[in-house]
C-alpha cells in the first residue's frame, strides 16, 4: 500500500480563498476584512500546517485549505468585537464556507451547461476565482452578492448603497466582462 501523500501547490487556490474570504466576510459582519491579510495568514499557516495534509486527492486538498481558511477567519472574528458579531459567532464559518463553496460549484456548473467541460471542477473554479477578481470591485461585488450570494438586485443595491437600476447594471457588466475574460482563456 502506498502511503505517500499527494503534493498539492497553494498558489493555484490563492483566488478561490481570497473569493471564499470576501463571501464571509459580507455574509457575518458589516466591518471589512482585509481579504489580503486573511488570506496572508491562511498561507502562513498552510506552510506551517503542511506536513500536517493526510489527504491523497484534490478534493481533500481544497477542503483542508477552506478548513484552514475557517480556523483563520474563526479567529479574527474572535478578535472583532462588536455587536453585529455576537449573532453570527453562533453559525459555524467553516459550514458557511462550505456553504459558499458549493454555491460557487453550482453558479459555474450552471454558466458552464452549455460549453465543454475542459479540466477539473477545481480547475474550473480557479478560473472563475481569478476571472472574478480581473473585475472592477463594484461590478464583482454585484455578481458575487446576487450569483454567489443569492441576493436580489434590490438587496444587492441596498448593500451597495445604489440604486436598483445602478445594481443591475453592475451585474449586466460584470457577467458580460466575465464571460469576455473566461472566453479569452479558453473556457
Amino acid at each position: 500500500m502506498n502511503t505517500e501523500r499527494a503534493r498539492f501547490e497553494v498558489e493555484p487556490y490563492i483566488e478561490y480563498l481570497k473569493l471564499l474570504a470576501r463571501l464571509q466576510a459580507t455574509v457575518r459582519i458589516k466591518v471589512k476584512l482585509d481579504t489580503s491579510d486573511v488570506i496572508q495568514q491562511t498561507l502562513l499557516r498552510v506552510d506551517a500546517k503542511r506536513e500536517e495534509f493526510r489527504g491523497h486527492s484534490e478534493e481533500e486538498w481544497v477542503g483542508w485549505l477552506r478548513t484552514i481558511l475557517a480556523n483563520t477567519l474563526t479567529e479574527l472574528y474572535g478578535a472583532i468585537d462588536t455587536k453585529d458579531c455576537d449573532k453570527v459567532r453562533e453559525q459555524p464559518i467553516q459550514s458557511s464556507l462550505e456553504d459558499s463553496a458549493s454555491g460557487i460549484k453550482e453558479c459555474f456548473t450552471v454558466q458552464q451547461t452549455t460549453r465543454s467541460h475542459k479540466g477539473s471542477r477545481y480547475e474550473q473554479l480557479i478560473l472563475l476565482a481569478a476571472a472574478l477578481a480581473q473585475l472592477p470591485f463594484d461590478q464583482r461585488e454585484a455578481v458575487e452578492l446576487h450569483h454567489l450570494m443569492g441576493l436580489t438586485i434590490a438587496e444587492v443595491g441596498q448593500r451597495m448603497d445604489k440604486t436598483r437600476l445602478d445594481a443591475m447594471g453592475l451585474i449586466f457588466l460584470g457577467l458580460k466582462q466575465l464571460r469576455e475574460i473566461l472566453s479569452n482563456e479558453g473556457r
